[in-house]
């Protein structure tokens, strides 16, 4: 049976993160009747109405009037970290699902706030944790939870991408710069998604972390370009993360678990986007590739199941509790490098 298609607002302001792939996604989405958007500064405008056309329902400079005159069931919200909170909570207060651009927030507890307001409500506040999507990484859960490699012993991730961004005076002025605006650097907006991965294809949390940040490339930034943690998990694993920009350009980037019956790669970034080698079965001591479809991935197929989930009201590609742990997890790497001390996620 067709959905019947909803009624979709987005807001953002002057730097707003990845409006172009969002833009995109909610042309292409069928379930969606009508965009109207919210820009205090005007700058979007232009880039809405060009990829949004007829669909576009009106540009507002007011969050407020836009929300009292379009009525969405869901706002995607795509703002500055230090401004988002309220825009959310708005939106939230006025009975929408809210779909929310990493990281929405510059301590976790504004994050912890929203999450509160969303579950009495009974509406999603889904973080933009697209790599979830991804066909390997659903591969890689369903063989984690069939017990492919066996039980997981340990893990180890990197997510490195290029310096080079943080060289332009463009970068040095704008908001992702300043922790102030942004809540951090590279772990909150990279290393956020590896984090979150590694708990969803294992369906296991952090529950305590340890760490480092710092500028470790000397531009003139508030945000940190380097970082380490190493993580304990509910099911006993223990893990590590390297995040940090190193790079000339392009990514360098892995998630490795090792089990009781073998192990398992996950390179998102690479042609070779899994491979594997278990004990057991036919294939024993083999080297496994993942060989289907790499697409759909990316925002497009995650903006359209958070579309579906509101329209539905069905389980959403990332559920408040996911949303507000992947946060959670951040921070509290952010606490124990300040500290020194190790820090629980509770």
């Amino acid at each position: 049976m067709k959905l019947q298609p909803i009624k979709v607002a987005l807001m953002t302001g002057a730097g707003g993160a990845h409006l172009g792939a969002y833009f995109s996604a909610l042309a292409s989405c069928e379930d969606v009747e009508s965009v109207a958007v919210a820009d205090s500064s005007g700058q979007s405008f232009a880039s809405a109405k060009k990829s949004l056309g007829e669909r576009l329902s009106g540009t507002y400079r007011d969050v407020a009037e836009m929300l009292k005159q379009a009525k969405p069931v869901m706002v995607l919200v795509s703002m500055e970290a230090a401004t988002a909170p309220p825009a959310i909570e708005m939106a939230l207060k006025n009975g929408c699902h809210v779909f929310a651009e990493k990281p929405s927030c510059v301590r976790a507890s504004d994050f912890d706030q929203l999450v509160e307001l969303a579950d009495s409500k009974h509406k999603y506040l889904m973080l933009a944790l697209a790599n979830r999507l991804n066909p390997e990484i659903q591969t890689a859960r369903r063989l984690l939870r069939s017990g492919t490699i066996g039980k997981v012993y340990g893990l180890e991730m990197h997510i490195i991408a290029d310096q080079t961004r943080l060289t332009r005076t463009s970068y040095h002025k704008s908001w992702f710069a300043k922790k102030a605006r942004a809540g951090g650097g590279h772990l909150i907006w990279l290393g956020i998604h590896w984090l979150d991965l590694a708990m969803y294809v294992t369906r296991s949390s952090v529950t305590h972390v340890s760490g480092f940040t710092g500028n470790v490339g000397g531009q003139p930034i508030d945000i940190e370009d380097s970082a380490a943690a190493t993580l304990k998990f509910d099911n006993g694993t223990f893990g590590t993360l390297t995040s940090g920009y190193y790079l000339d350009r392009g990514y360098h980037s892995h998630i490795k678990i090792w089990g009781s019956q073998g192990w398992m790669l996950i390179k998102p970034t690479d042609d070779d986007v899994l491979q594997w080698s278990s004990t057991k079965g036919d294939r024993s001591g083999q080297l496994q590739h993942f060989k289907e479809s790499k697409q759909p991935r990316g925002y497009t197929p995650f903006v359209h199941a958070a579309i579906r989930a509101c329209a539905t009201e069905e389980e959403p590609p990332i559920s408040n509790t996911d949303s507000r742990r992947a946060i959670r997890t951040v921070f509290g790497i952010y606490a124990a490098a300040d500290s020194g001390v190790r820090q629980e996620i509770s």
